[in-house]
């Protein structure tokens, strides 16, 4: 038993680095079943054709050089990029490597405040809360987050070194400092505010400003004045105002940053108080989360407002006059504020009013303060340790069950955006999102239900519109959708997808002068525009244009080399011609990319036959039909052929 308990005494560490695996698989192992879902996972990854190819030179210098989805973050591209050369498109691979990165993290928060601080259960606990808060699910269940989980990982490695870099000093061990920050700024710049963390942790728990002559505990450590720190991280802030500069290019060339039009400056800095107040309100009582939260329509309660400032002031000012008897809950507490200034929403930048991920690293303050702060004040409690213990262990397993069920909530779209809609109210982007998930499923009705309701909520946004005058397309209604898509182009007359979409209402009503009208006018807003070149093509050979029919095709085809719509249609277009090479060879093309396209086979059986080749054809409509045995065009022209060839014979 001594032996034991000694081995247990002198692996501590390991042994509760070894619990937070544990915890934390039995938490998010889930994830390996889950889906990709249809919001920023298809930006970021499988309908992003420069990620979903892998690691090359084209792609890397892309990541570099891109402002794609309105940020700057080229290792977080890189990252992606990797996932889909090993893994390919197995999403349940790529969410397991946002958990490795999330337990890398935790690990890491362990061993830095451990170092730092020396206290091995306090710097244990803020690891274990950090691991598994329901609130940092998002950041983790979530593929399209890895740039969360990649820039932490780096963030706390800056940590580290900063550490070693504090206790040993030397120029390559502050070149490494800004080399890790440097690479956290590239994968997501949420760690602009990193150089203003090292100021906290300078003065606690480093304890390297000092506000007067050092006490016998401190005698020996090297203190530094506070101008000398903040010249020491020059090079640090610099780095934070170049990426901050970056990425405010980079939102606004997406056009993702909001006016002040749409929300007023007063509105902002009421929701940003609003927030801080209700991340806090969330740590602790975990309910109700959601992927996201609609920004107010109307004006936030002045009475709430009011409050939530109060309520703030109150606490920066018990933090500001404990800074020398409890210095945690002073940079516990600045390190919350401080550290979600970025996305609490003065700069808005789309239209939630908060998100579950935005917590990631901030929440780590307050996990601070708990940690600290309750033993503080349970100090002469009796049964202290005891009790610690007990409420600790239940606190983390409540966490656990919380966090376990709001990851079953990532398992598809559709559970997701339920769940949203049911803990949510007038969230028109989860009925949208809802209702693309359902139109994927199959179930037409669901969807345009969904759009309608968006809609409801939100008459003025005409990308509703445009989704639902799609899925009336899919559905045949098209008079219906005619009005619709109208009523898109109505609201935004610079929307290529919304003319397309009405031309292509009037293309299957067989009105082909409307619909040729509104392919006119996406080529006039985007020359290229690889979708209005293909149908364009589509009215062009209704009218028996074929030559320029052709010329869109190869349009469409100069942007989209591999559009097998574009390959099929020239080949067709050059059927119609008599040109059978050459339609051949665009059936061969279409082939090269996917050898199971019955009516490529079909297409080259019919030029086979022109060209006389009755032996050729034959073999080319019996693939077609081996691969789809009820393709009727194939059934026929083979019936045909062999009708024709036992003529022939007579």
């Amino acid at each position: 038993m001594k032996y034991e308990m000694n081995f247990f005494k002198k692996h501590r560490a390991e042994l509760l680095c070894l619990s937070l695996i544990l915890a934390i698989c039995i938490v998010y192992w889930q994830v390996t079943c889950n889906e990709f879902i249809n919001y920023d996972d298809d930006t970021y990854i499988f309908n992003n054709k420069n990620v979903i190819h892998g690691l090359n030179v084209k792609a890397f210098l892309w990541a570099f050089t891109s402002f794609y989805a309105a940020n700057w973050h080229p290792l977080t591209w890189l990252s992606h990029m990797l996932d889909c050369r090993v893994f390919g498109l197995n999403p349940g691979m790529h969410h397991l490597v946002n958990v490795l990165f999330h337990t890398a993290n935790t690990l890491l928060l362990f061993v830095v405040f451990h170092k730092m601080t020396g206290a091995l259960w306090k710097s244990a606990f803020v690891a274990a809360l950090f691991g598994l808060h329901p609130l940092h699910v998002e950041s983790v269940a979530w593929a399209a987050e890895r740039k969360d989980v990649l820039s932490t990982f780096f963030g706390l490695l800056t940590l580290w070194a900063y550490i070693r870099y504090v206790r040993f000093h030397g120029m390559k061990r502050y070149l490494l400092v800004v080399l890790l920050f440097s690479l956290s700024l590239m994968a997501k710049p949420m760690l602009v505010t990193l150089p203003f963390v090292l100021l906290l942790l300078d003065y606690w728990p480093l304890e390297r400003l000092h506000f007067s002559a050092p006490s016998i505990e401190r005698q020996g450590k090297q203190g530094a004045s506070f101008s000398r720190l903040i010249w020491e991280k020059a090079p640090l802030f610099a780095l934070s105002a170049v990426s901050s500069i970056v990425t405010v290019l980079a939102q606004k060339a997406g056009g993702t940053v909001a006016s002040l039009e749409t929300f007023s400056l007063m509105e902002r800095v009421a929701n940003a108080l609003m927030s801080y107040v209700g991340y806090m309100e969330k740590m602790f009582w975990p309910a109700n989360l959601a992927i996201i939260y609609p920004f107010s329509s109307g004006a936030l309660p002045w009475w709430g407002v009011a409050g939530a400032s109060v309520m703030l002031a109150l606490i920066t000012l018990v933090a500001a006059a404990g800074y020398r008897r409890y210095p945690w809950l002073t940079v516990g507490w600045l390190w919350y504020l401080g550290t979600i200034i970025p996305v609490i929403g003065v700069v808005q930048v789309g239209v939630q009013a908060m998100a579950d991920r935005y917590t990631y690293v901030p929440l780590i303050g307050l996990f601070i303060v708990i940690s600290w702060g309750v033993p503080e004040i349970l100090q002469r409690w009796k049964y202290k340790r005891v009790g610690l213990s007990i409420a600790g262990v239940a606190v983390l397993v409540i966490l656990m069950a919380c966090s376990y069920i709001q990851t079953g909530y990532w398992r598809n779209s559709i559970k997701l955006f339920e769940h949203a809609l049911e803990v949510t109210d007038s969230n028109d982007v989860a009925h949208s999102n809802l209702a693309s998930a359902l139109e994927d499923w199959g179930d037409i009705d669901g969807a345009i239900n969904h759009y309608n309701e968006a809609i409801k909520i939100n008459r003025r946004y005409a990308a509703y519109y445009n989704n639902l005058g799609l899925v009336l397309i899919r559905k045949g209604d098209l008079s219906e959708a005619v009005g619709v898509c109208s009523k898109a182009v109505q609201l935004n007359p610079n929307f290529p997808e919304a003319y397309i979409n009405l031309g292509l209402a009037f293309l299957n009503q067989g009105n082909i002068n409307q619909a040729f009208k509104q392919f006119s006018k996406v080529l006039e807003l985007d020359a290229e525009n690889p979708a209005a070149h293909l149908d364009m093509g589509l009215c062009l050979v209704k009218l028996g244009r074929l030559d320029e029919a052709i010329y869109h095709f190869r349009k469409t085809l100069a942007v989209q080399p591999d559009s097998l719509e574009a390959l099929h249609n020239l080949g067709a277009a050059h059927l119609y011609k008599g040109r059978t090479d050459e339609a051949i060879e665009y059936f061969q093309k279409e082939l090269k990319i996917d050898p199971g396209l019955p009516k490529a086979y079909n297409g080259i059986g019919v030029a086979l036959s022109m060209k006389g080749d009755t032996e050729g054809a034959a073999r080319e409509y019996r693939k077609a039909l081996q691969i789809d045995p009820g393709n009727v065009d194939a059934r026929k022209n083979l019936a045909r052929l062999l009708e024709k060839a036992k003529h022939d014979r007579k």
